[in-house]
């Protein structure tokens, strides 16, 4: 399902701009702000960079492997589900399929995952209203198995220390939720307690949307293809991987944050380099 006609509204791309690794498509990664993406796209060579007046821009290039040059690309998302909505839809009727979060977080178990580590994503709560426009509230968000044991085998080719993996929490509102900020302060407070209690990793905005939409999107690509016929490029992949840049209080320090994120961005790309390896 990619449409040759379509032209985004948010990014200046066409279809050919996400083309490559033998029909599979460029993979994609996710940050929330363009700075951010800028840096990635430092990790890339062959740089070329689609610009966009909302800062939707797009960043193509390759990352240099053992195996050869991958295809990639990286674009910010904006903050919240509602953001990544609009553009991982724009990215998938591009010819979208790999699709990595690299993003930042802030513990819901401080007692042992502090800030400046890093949380490998397997579900997310779905705290968020956004998901509730495709399924009810009793679908969960899960990440692609792929993905998850390509981060996990990534975080372990780097050798990063302090990295976790599970559930995440997916929010709307940074201000009410966690900094319980309203007259629901204390509903949020109760809310918190009860993931924290149920032994969810962190706190996010976006995981749960490019989780569902995955799900999606792959069943829609399977349905079009065929059950037979459908191969890698019918399959929609979504992963992320989150530095914890806050634990007991809601930011850290520059050195632990700049740690974080650092290792995330690593840890990202070396997810690519093993999902190619394995042509997923």
């Amino acid at each position: 399902m990619i449409d040759q006609t379509f032209k985004p509204h948010h990014m200046n791309i066409t279809a050919e701009d996400l083309c490559g690794n033998n029909g599979v498509g460029r993979y994609i990664l996710l940050p929330g702000s363009d700075g951010r993406a800028a840096e990635i796209a430092k990790y890339f060579t062959n740089t070329k960079v689609i610009e966009h007046p909302r800062c939707h821009n797009v960043y193509i290039g390759e990352l240099d492997s053992d195996n050869g040059p991958i295809d990639v690309a990286v674009v910010a998302t904006g903050m919240g589900a509602p953001s990544v909505d609009i553009i991982v839809n724009e990215l998938f009727r591009l010819g979208g399929r790999r699709f990595i979060r690299v993003g930042t977080s802030g513990s819901l178990q401080p007692s042992y995952i502090r800030a400046g580590a890093v949380v490998i994503p397997t579900a997310a709560v779905r705290d968020e209203g956004t998901t509730l426009n495709y399924v009810p509230p009793g679908f969960p968000a899960v990440a692609s198995l792929e993905m998850v044991e390509a981060s996990l085998e990534a975080a372990i080719n780097l050798q990063i220390d302090n990295v976790f993996y599970g559930t995440v929490h997916t929010k709307d509102s940074l201000y009410a939720r966690e900094f319980k900020a309203g007259p629901l302060a204390e509903e949020h407070r109760q809310y918190v307690k009860v993931l924290k209690g149920a032994g969810v990793l962190a706190s996010e905005m976006e995981c749960s949307l490019l989780f569902t939409l995955g799900a999606i999107m792959t069943q829609e690509l399977k349905n079009e293809a065929g059950p037979a016929q459908a191969g890698p490029a019918d399959e929609v992949l979504t992963g992320a991987v989150l530095g914890v840049i806050g634990d007991d209080s809601p930011f850290a320090d520059a050195e632990k944050t700049a740690r974080a994120i650092k290792n995330s961005i690593e840890v990202g790309l070396e997810t690519i380099r093993v999902l190619a390896k394995k042509n997923k």
